[in-house]
């Protein structure tokens, strides 16, 4: 009797009745055959293709044990890293999520006997992390890949060089208040000096207002108090004077210290804003476009800037198949030659300007360029990879 049609009453019921797990006991991993009860897989083991592969295996049942081995190890720590990535997770739901698939390879044909000591053999190779716990034991999936790793350098890098700035800048507000708090106690501080007088035959009189009043004031008495009062007059004056430089002083220390920082951030603030913008694109350099938006055949290509309009946009032309593109600037980013190679400078101080490429300093993510033009022909400066672009 032949197979019933594909779209028979019988095929269809047969279809519907293999949908899903069945038992792991009327499973073959030899023969890769799922039967659905214990007749089917008893009329299995009795026929000619599971006796032959059963031949097979005997020849060399360390080879086959391997492969399957192999191959349930690939494709458990395969789903561990899409599915799950580097994050720690109970190995019974890895697992559960690897059988949902029919054509799995069990692991009752496999070197290891349990789920758990297939755990600790994937710690013992280093191929995760896995630790024991109440609830069961967790895996971890190291990522080994030589790009991942540089890409956590970068970001690593990155981060330290931020807090490295803000250590710095913390150290630098630190100092200078105090060095303001310092100040500001040295003049406060007051300072006694010793009386001296100029001269030392002058006599000092007071006219008394009563005695004045009785006697009637005598010329010399009368001279002498208004130069004594001339006298005490002027040093006040002086001491005001001295007092008002002072404060004055202090007014203006106490200024410096407190509002140095603003004034300088909002110094490179303008500085920064007046040379630099938020449009780069210049014709005649090369750049690489980015976007996914125009397929595979443009992606990572690079295209030659043959006109720019309103700032932002770029009409470009591809070096390999010289199509011209119509691309927005954040469709497209600079490209860095190799040492030795023309480049042009597209933002910053130095904008328009060209120079020869003569090293990269990949720590800090920026270049050492000399510059070709201007009136700062011949200066050495470090630019960083997003202020220019290679030459076309």
């Amino acid at each position: 009797m032949g197979k019933a049609d594909f779209l028979s009453p019988k095929a269809i019921s047969n279809r519907i009745k293999s949908k899903g797990l069945q038992k792991l006991r009327w499973y073959c991993q030899m023969c890769q055959k799922q039967c659905r009860d214990e007749n089917g897989f008893k009329c299995h083991c009795m026929s000619e293709s599971h006796q032959r592969q059963l031949l097979l295996a005997s020849e060399d049942p360390t080879k086959f044990m391997d492969y399957f081995s192999d191959e349930f190890k690939s494709d458990f720590v395969e789903l561990l890293r899409r599915r799950f990535g580097t994050k720690r997770v109970h190995n019974n739901i890895v697992y559960n999520e690897y059988i949902s698939d029919r054509e799995h390879v069990h692991m009752n044909s496999t070197q290891w006997e349990t789920l758990t000591d297939f755990t600790k053999w994937l710690g013992r190779e280093g191929l995760c992390k896995v630790d024991e716990t109440p609830k069961g034991w967790y895996v971890q999936y190291i990522d080994r890949d030589p790009e991942t790793i540089r890409r956590q350098e970068e970001q690593a890098r990155k981060k330290k060089q931020e807090l490295d700035d803000e250590e710095r800048s913390a150290r630098f507000i630190e100092e200078q208040v105090r060095r303001g708090r310092d100040s500001k106690e040295t003049d406060e501080t007051p300072v006694y000096t010793e009386l001296k007088r100029e001269n030392e035959e002058e006599k000092v009189a007071f006219n008394m207002g009563a005695s004045s009043s009785v006697a009637g004031p005598s010329k010399s008495s009368s001279v002498l108090g208004a130069s004594a009062l001339k006298t005490a007059a002027a040093s006040s004056t002086k001491r005001k004077d001295t007092s008002s430089g002072s404060d004055s002083r202090a007014e203006k220390k106490k200024k410096s210290a407190l509002e140095e920082i603003i004034e300088m951030e909002e110094k490179k603030k303008k500085k920064q804003q007046s040379v630099r913008t938020d449009y780069w694109l210049q014709p005649n350099i090369v750049v690489k476009v980015v976007t996914k938006r125009l397929g595979e055949k443009y992606h990572k290509k690079k295209a030659v800037v043959t006109e720019v309009r309103e700032n932002y946009t770029a009409v470009v032309r591809m070096i390999d198949s010289g199509d011209k593109l119509k691309l927005d600037q954040n469709h497209v980013e600079t490209v860095i030659p190799a040492p030795g190679k023309k480049v042009l400078i597209v933002n910053g101080p130095y904008r328009d300007t060209e120079a020869l490429l003569e090293g990269i300093d990949e720590k800090h993510f920026c270049a050492t360029l000399t510059l070709d033009s201007g009136q700062h022909k011949g200066k050495r400066v470090d630019v960083a990879y997003e202020d220019f672009s290679k030459l076309a």
